[in-house]
């Protein structure tokens, strides 16, 4: 590396000594040869030097300006072979602006953003290996293009933007070109519309050259003249130039109204339209009624100096015979406008307003007061009819309903709080109809009961309170324990000032204390917990406001609750491939008013595809099978039915209908998806298996208990109910077949009969024996808050859960279809009772169903004979107890 920076600082030294000897005698010999090249500053531009050699022979190329012995630009091509060419650029000089382009044809030097000191003579050397020295000059002449034009008005001020003016007519246009700078001496000239009309200028101080325009007289057709100034000093680059476009101010010539209607309607929207001819600018074309201006307009503008102005105007009744005057004027040219008038016929509908008799204060109209409006009418022609409005019905002429319409007056005698609301009046004319604003008219009254319907029923299916309550009582329902809060709406008006709640079980009336209600407003509710029987009846609220009291309260029928049975008797009297008809027995309603519903439940994936309701009874026509049933086929699926009861507390066990199914699973046909199909059919056949095996011993077992506590004394419970139960399945087989009760977390079952004798049972033991501490906890206490069913008896009930294992109740999903349900929990109980041994106890099981108790179950060693678990009742007091307390029906 060393060694070649030392050859070439050799090489340099020899080059500087050959252009001392040689420069003076070459500069002669080429002089001759000068080309002159001009650029424009700012710009880029080449300088050829021709090679015409092979590269290979090429040794250097160097450059050099004026008579400088030293080069400003070299490429050195002396190792060519095993390396590019190496360029070199005097930094002082050119630097990073200048690049020699050796590969092209031919070679040139290209200098970038030519600059003024570059302007000179250039010589270009090409040595070569073998044959003669070449060399290339250049006089490069840089040219300083000049600035840009600047216009001034006469007075010398500088012409912002692209328009002159504006001018009126006859005035004279005088501008002066002013342009500085420039090498050489540019020529500044005048064009109007590209046509030179002044190229006479002169040169004002230093380098500034002027050229002044006078254009005397412009005219109509001189409006939006191009006025150009234009300057250059070269034709290498486009000449400089500043235009401006004349404005004028021209007056309107001519102003009408096009086509203007004889008659306007009032209230009728109308666009009338007014032309001005002439203008420039546009004319402002301005509408005025009689003095007032008229502000809906929209302006066009046409062609030819054509100004359009529509008004969109709806005339009123007071435009008759006024006139609307139409004006074009030039905002920028005083005193030049032109208008027209025109004079305005207005027909009009009925104009109508509605006032509350003057005698009358209208806050001050209380229930059996007389009320009167009055409508009136001014109308062009008159009016013919006349209609009163309340709350936007038409009112009709009632003597009866003492609603009395005499001429332009409205009168309502000894009005209601049903009057109250928005009055008003409409008159009718040849021209139309027209409805006056609407006048609201108060009626104070005393408080009345908002709710009319059941609260949490259906409306329709004619669930009512039993025990003589009254009709229009919204029926409550509520388990023993359970905290409901009970509103009572009121309407009122003014508001309500006070609440006061009462009791009534028909044994007693009691007014509730103010601490268990609060009130807002119109409302108030009630926090009640029913405890025991007498805690269930009827509770009524009234209010009391400014006007008085409520006349009738409102009343809630308090009734035990709990969720629907299940339906049964389920079966298809009328069915064809394009509709079927679904009839069943409905359950016992859990106290509530109940809605019967019917799902399609698809077999492949469990879920609901269709379901149907109805609020009056459990009966379905399901119409269009056909379609129904080819889609599912499509679909390789099939639906099966499920109905269900649902009430206030929730829904009933959903009861499978088997022999009913739309559509059909086809079963795959090649020989391994049979060899699959049997393998997914196994787990479904085993479990049908243990479900037969299991129902098998379940029956067994069942009727073992019953022989059993068919002979000991202790068991009259079981052996009284087994025979009711036995005779209404009996009776239930024959009327229903092919039907199943699916597994639900709702389900209540023959339950309901066994919580209603174990109630009286219990009843019994804690009025009679007092058997234990606790009976005495179970009497009505009003502070407390009860529990939603707590039916824990003293005697020991057998109470046989539907399914026994969890397993089973999983194969019976799968069998019905995917339905399935949380299993009832078995909870252990230990209860004080003395008659009971405390094994006994130990092993009672509570049947609970979200948290409520409805059955106990003993073990299996209570209630055998020889287990001394048992307890000793009176028979006759039981059968005297049972036919003094009478089972309620609706619970049966």
């Amino acid at each position: 590396m060393k060694t070649d920076g030392f050859v070439s600082v050799l090489w340099w030294k020899l080059v500087l000594i050959i252009n001392l000897i040689d420069g003076k005698s070459m500069h002669e010999k080429d002089k001759h040869d000068v080309f002159s090249v001009e650029g424009v500053e700012g710009r880029n531009i080449e300088l050829q030097c021709p090679i015409t050699v092979p590269l290979s022979q090429v040794y250097m190329v160097l450059w050099f300006k004026d008579n400088a012995g030293i080069p400003l630009y070299s490429v050195d091509v002396r190792d060519k072979i095993s390396r590019q060419p190496a360029h070199w650029s005097a930094p002082e000089v050119f630097g990073s602006r200048a690049k020699f382009n050796i590969d092209k044809s031919p070679a040139s030097l290209l200098i970038k953003n030519l600059k003024r000191h570059d302007q000179g003579m250039y010589r270009c050397r090409i040595d070569f290996r073998t044959i003669q020295t070449q060399t290339y000059r250049y006089n490069l002449s840089v040219i300083v293009l000049p600035e840009q034009p600047v216009v001034l008005d006469r007075w010398g001020r500088h012409i912002n933007g692209t328009k002159l003016g504006p001018k009126e007519e006859g005035d004279d246009v005088v501008i002066t070109c002013r342009v500085s700078g420039g090498r050489p001496q540019p020529e500044v000239r005048w064009l109007i519309n590209g046509v030179i009309v002044d190229d006479q200028y002169e040169q004002n101080s230093g380098d500034v050259i002027e050229n002044r325009l006078l254009w005397p007289t412009i005219q109509r057709s001189d409006l939006n003249a191009i006025f150009t100034c234009q300057t250059m000093n070269t034709k290498l680059v486009e000449p400089k130039e500043t235009s401006y476009v004349l404005d004028m101010h021209l007056k309107p010539l001519t102003i009408k109204v096009i086509n203007p209607p004889n008659t306007l309607v009032a209230d009728k929207r109308y666009e009338i339209v007014c032309q001005s001819m002439g203008s420039r600018p546009n004319a402002i074309i301005t509408w005025y009624k009689g003095k007032r201006q008229m502000r809906r307009t929209k302006d066009e503008i046409l062609d030819h100096n054509t100004t359009t102005s529509t008004l969109s105007f709806a005339p009123t009744t007071e435009d008759d015979g006024k006139t609307l005057t139409c004006r074009a004027e030039n905002p920028n040219v005083n005193g030049l406008f032109l208008e027209t008038d025109w004079k305005m016929n207005v027909v009009y509908p009925p104009m109508v307003t509605i006032q509350l008799g003057p005698t009358l204060v209208v806050d001050d109209i209380k229930e059996g007061d007389d009320v009167y409006f009055e409508c009136h009418v001014r109308a062009n022609p008159d009016w013919k009819k006349l209609h009163w409005f309340h709350n936007d019905i038409l009112l009709q002429y009632n003597g009866s309903a003492r609603i009395i319409q005499s001429g332009q007056s409205l009168v309502l005698q000894k009005v209601t709080k049903q009057s109250a609301g928005y009055y008003a009046c409409s008159a009718i004319n040849a021209e139309g109809e027209t409805v006056s604003d609407q006048q609201y008219l108060r009626v104070k009254h005393v408080p009345v009961c908002a709710t009319e319907k059941l609260v949490g029923s259906v409306p329709g299916n004619g669930s009512e309170p039993s025990g003589g309550a009254n009709r229009n009582a919204i029926l409550i329902g509520a388990s023993r324990n359970e905290n409901v809060e009970i509103p009572c709406h009121i309407f009122a008006d003014p508001p309500a000032r006070s609440f006061h709640w009462r009791f009534n079980n028909s044994a007693e009336i009691l007014q509730v204390d103010a601490h268990r209600y609060t009130s807002q407003g119109n409302i108030s509710i009630l926090n009640y917990a029913p405890v025991t029987d007498q805690d269930y009846g009827t509770l009524t609220c009234w209010a009391v406001n400014e006007v008085g009291p409520q006349s009738q309260p409102c009343t809630f029928q308090l009734v035990l609750a709990d969720l629907p049975s299940p339906v049964s008797n389920c079966s298809l009297p009328n069915r064809t491939q394009q509709f079927a008809e679904i009839q069943c027995t409905p359950g016992y309603d859990g106290g509530l008013p109940q809605v019967f519903v019917l799902e399609l439940i698809s077999k492949r994936t469990g879920t609901r595809r269709f379901n149907f309701s109805n609020k009056n009874e459990p009966f379905f026509i399901l119409e269009r099978l056909e379609k129904l049933s080819a889609l599912m086929t499509l679909e390789n699926n099939s639906l099966s039915c499920v109905v269900y009861a649902i009430n206030q507390k929730g829904r009933s066990t959903p009861l499978l209908i088997q022999d009913f199914e739309i559509g059909r699973i086809q079963p795959y046909r090649a020989v391994t998806e049979r060899q699959t199909d049997s393998v997914e059919w196994l787990p479904i056949a085993v479990g049908i298996l243990l479900t037969v095996i299991i129902l098998a011993l379940s029956i067994s077992t069942k009727t073992y208990l019953n022989r059993c506590f068919a002979s000991d004394a202790g068991g009259w419970c079981c052996r009284g109910l087994s025979s009711k139960r036995g005779d209404t399945s009996d009776k239930s087989e024959q009327q229903q077949t092919k039907n199943v009760l699916l597994p639900d977390e709702y389900e209540c079952g023959a339950h309901c009969l066994k919580l209603k004798n174990v109630q009286m049972l219990r009843r019994h033991s804690s009025r009679k024996k007092n058997c234990s501490k606790d009976s005495n906890d179970d009497e009505p206490e009003p502070d407390v808050i009860p529990a939603q069913f707590n039916m824990v008896s003293c005697t020991p009930l057998i109470a046989t859960p539907q399914h026994s294992d969890a397993a089973a109740r999983e194969k019976d999903a799968q069998r019905y279809g995917g339905f399935g349900s949380n299993p009832a929990t078995y909870q252990m109980a230990n209860t004080d009772h003395p008659n009971i041994a405390p094994t006994a106890q130990q092993d009672t099981l509570e049947y609970r169903t979200h948290g409520s108790i409805v059955g106990i179950l003993p073990s299996s060693k209570a209630g055998l004979p020889g287990s001394g678990g048992g307890s000793e009742l009176d028979i006759n007091v039981i059968k005297d107890r049972l036919l003094t307390t009478r089972v309620p029906e609706s619970c049966v």
